[in-house]
């Protein structure tokens, strides 16, 4: 967060950590940190990763996604483009152009103590959660997604707002 506040990038958390700060603590172990950010800032945010000792690594499509590691964690970047009508869109990739959730920018910050951060709406992120299996062919629902889904309905219920 510090790095991309310095260089003027826009992130959001997405995945466990998303959820995480939205429900105001942590709720279970994470082994990586998930992003969104404009790809518009990817050479901005990737020149300031590399300088702060983040190492690259391989195996996304170019222009879907970056992924970093250091001291064993990693970081991965979503990378997020707009259509022609204002979409938020994967930006690039195989599922270039393909719309997010509506709204999944537009969430207040998340907190976790005094730290706060951009999160993802928590109606988007079980969106996703449910999708994901849907979306990437052979990839199976994990029993610590199902658990987050579950998590942030009660979540949402509890804060007097329905889950979807």
């Amino acid at each position: 967060m510090e790095i991309a506040k310095a260089l003027g990038v826009e992130v959001w958390l997405r995945g466990g950590w998303a959820m995480d700060f939205f429900i105001g603590e942590v709720t279970r172990d994470h082994v990586d940190i998930d992003w969104f950010a404009w790809a518009e800032d990817a050479p901005a945010l990737t020149g300031g990763l590399l300088r702060y000792g983040y190492e690259p690594l391989p195996g996304s499509p170019a222009g879907q996604q970056l992924d970093f590691c250091k001291q064993g964690v990693e970081n991965s970047f979503a990378l997020l483009s707009k259509d022609r009508f204002g979409h938020v869109v994967v930006a690039g990739g195989p599922w270039a152009g393909e719309m997010w959730p509506e709204g999944m920018l537009d969430a207040p910050d998340g907190r976790i103590g005094a730290l706060r951060c951009r999160i993802i709406s928590p109606r988007a992120q079980i969106k996703i959660k449910q999708m994901m299996p849907v979306w990437v062919a052979g990839r199976p629902r994990r029993r610590k997604d199902t658990e987050d889904i579950a998590r942030l309905e009660a979540a949402l219920r509890e804060r007097g707002t329905r889950p979807a």
